[in-house]
């Protein structure tokens, strides 16, 4: 499951990655909305978390215009106001959940989930390359029907490459998508490809 959360304050936005990161989702992390729409024109996300309050763009406009392309993706909306008013306006706009700040990351996750499942009915869950298919809310994984485990940080490095096939990612862009800020360096995401490549998934990549 791959996640956008923007977050224009540095402490909460590295902070809730990193935990969502350990939770397994796949997590992109961005300081505004300006930044939130570049992600959003590259990357099919399953569940959008926007910061009402963000500078430049914000939230609300961010979401409009995810709507007025037709994306239908569920977006959660963080505030630190909790007026009716701003509730009403954020859900008018096409958002699907509200969320107050501060908050409890139970609370965050647990709405998480509950988004995900209310959209599994509308969009589709498995992706498949070849004889090599992914399940993305139950984590199965499997090639000529033969079932092959995966750690959480394999899943996402797998789910990375999959979401974008045929298209470009650099090193830097699957350092950030599958690792957080304590990322160890090159040698780790040879390493974790290494890994994958001996379980039976071929992943076509070339160092750069």
């Amino acid at each position: 499951m791959r996640i956008l959360f923007a977050e224009d304050e540095p402490a909460l936005r590295e902070v809730t990655v990193k935990r969502l990161k350990a939770e397994g989702f796949g997590v992109d992390g961005c300081r505004d909305g300006r930044e939130a729409l570049d992600y959003l024109d590259s990357t099919d996300y399953d569940v959008v978390i926007l910061d009402i309050m963000m500078p430049g763009i914000d939230g609300l406009t961010v979401l409009r215009t995810l709507r007025s392309r037709g994306n239908t993706a569920p977006v959660m909306l963080l505030t630190a106001r909790d007026a009716v008013a701003d509730r009403v306006g954020g859900l008018d706009a096409g958002a699907d959940d509200y969320l107050t700040k501060p908050f409890e990351f139970a609370e965050l996750t647990a709405r998480i989930r509950a988004l995900l499942r209310r959209n599994s009915d509308n969009k589709t869950d498995t992706a498949s390359m070849a004889d090599l298919t992914v399940e993305f809310s139950t984590r199965k994984v499997t090639r000529g029907g033969v079932e092959i485990s995966l750690s959480s940080r394999e899943f996402a490095l797998l789910e990375s490459l999959i979401r974008h096939k045929g298209a470009i990612l650099s090193r830097t862009q699957l350092e950030n998508q599958v690792w957080d800020f304590g990322f160890e360096g090159e040698a780790t995401l040879w390493m974790s490809i290494s890994v994958i490549s001996e379980k039976r998934l071929t992943i076509p990549l070339r160092r750069s």
